[in-house]
C-alpha cells in the first residue's frame, strides 16, 4: 500500500503567508520534496527526522529533469505515509503541478493539492497594487514569459493588448524586452503603467516602475534578481498612498470630532 502526496504550494516567499492546511501537512510530512524558490524558514516547519529533498531548478540549470520529479515521488510514496512536495506560489499556476499530478494519477497514488498564494497575487498585496479594478481593469491575465525548449514566445497577443486588462508575466526577465515589443507591435500602447518585482513578500524585495516601453531596461539596469514578476496595466498607477499608523488614528480622530 502506498502513501499520499501533498501537493503544495508554498506561496510566494513569506513564511507567514502559508495556508493553514499547508502548514498542517508540513508539520505532519514524513519527507520533504522542495523547489528552489521554497523559503527555507518554511522548511523548518517540517519535523526533524524528515528527510528534505532538493530537486530546484533556475534557468538553464536542471540537475533534476521534471520526469526524474515525476519518478521520484512514486518512489517517496511506496515507502513512506505522508510525502510533501513543496512548490513555490500555487503547485497548478506555473508550478507543473498539473504534470505531477497527472504523473501520480497513473501510477494509482493517492495526492491531494493545497493551493498557495501565487507570486502575482503576492506581489500585488505588497505593493498595494489592486489587480483589478472598477472602471480600469475589468479583467486579468496570468502569463509565462517562459519559452519551453528555446522555442518561440506563442503567446495571445491581440488579446494581451486590451487597455483593460492587467497581465501578470512570470518568468518573463530574459524575454520580456521580446514580450513588450510584440505587445506594442499588436496595438498596446508603450506608455502603458508597468512594475517588475523581484523575491516579492520577502525581506529582500525591491521592484522598480516604468512603462510596457521601459520596463525591460529599467529591470536590467536594476539587475533584479531572480524572480521576477511583471505586472503590466492602468491598474499599476492606481496604488493608494500608504497611511502610517499614527496617520490613520489622527484621521480617525478628527471623523470622530
Amino acid at each position: 500500500m502506498t502513501g499520499i502526496v501533498h501537493l503544495i504550494g508554498a506561496g510566494p516567499g513569506a513564511p507567514d503567508l502559508l495556508t493553514i492546511r499547508a502548514l498542517r501537512m508540513i508539520e505532519s510530512a514524513d519527507v520533504v520534496v522542495f523547489d528552489r524558490l521554497v523559503c527555507p524558514e518554511i522548511l523548518d516547519f517540517a519535523p526533524s527526522r524528515a528527510p528534505r529533498i532538493d530537486v530546484g531548478k533556475a534557468s538553464g540549470d536542471h540537475p533534476v529533469p521534471q520526469h526524474r520529479i515525476n519518478e521520484l515521488l512514486v518512489r517517496l510514496a511506496q515507502r513512506y505515509d505522508h510525502v510533501v512536495r513543496l512548490k513555490g506560489g500555487d503547485p497548478f499556476v506555473f508550478g507543473r503541478g498539473g504534470e505531477e499530478a497527472a504523473h501520480l494519477a497513473e501510477a494509482a497514488v493517492a495526492f491531494d493539492i493545497i493551493p498557495g498564494i501565487t507570486a502575482a497575487q503576492g506581489a500585488a498585496a505588497a505593493l498595494g497594487l489592486p489587480l483589478t479594478l472598477r472602471g480600469v481593469a475589468t479583467s486579468l491575465r496570468y502569463v509565462t514569459g517562459h519559452r519551453q525548449n528555446n522555442g518561440a514566445l506563442d503567446l495571445d497577443w491581440t488579446g494581451l493588448g486590451d487597455p483593460a486588462t492587467t497581465l501578470a508575466i512570470y518568468m518573463g526577465l530574459a524575454n520580456m524586452p521580446a514580450i513588450a515589443a510584440a505587445m506594442i507591435g499588436h496595438g498596446r500602447d508603450p506608455g502603458t503603467p508597468a512594475v517588475a518585482i523581484s523575491q516579492a513578500t520577502t525581506d529582500s524585495q525591491s521592484c522598480v516602475f516604468g512603462t510596457l516601453a521601459d520596463i525591460s531596461a529599467l529591470a536590467a539596469s536594476a539587475r533584479l534578481p531572480a524572480p521576477v514578476l511583471f505586472i503590466v496595466g492602468e491598474a499599476v498607477d492606481c496604488i493608494p498612498p500608504r497611511i502610517g499608523r499614527a496617520a490613520m488614528e489622527d484621521l480617525r480622530d478628527d471623523a470622530a470630532a
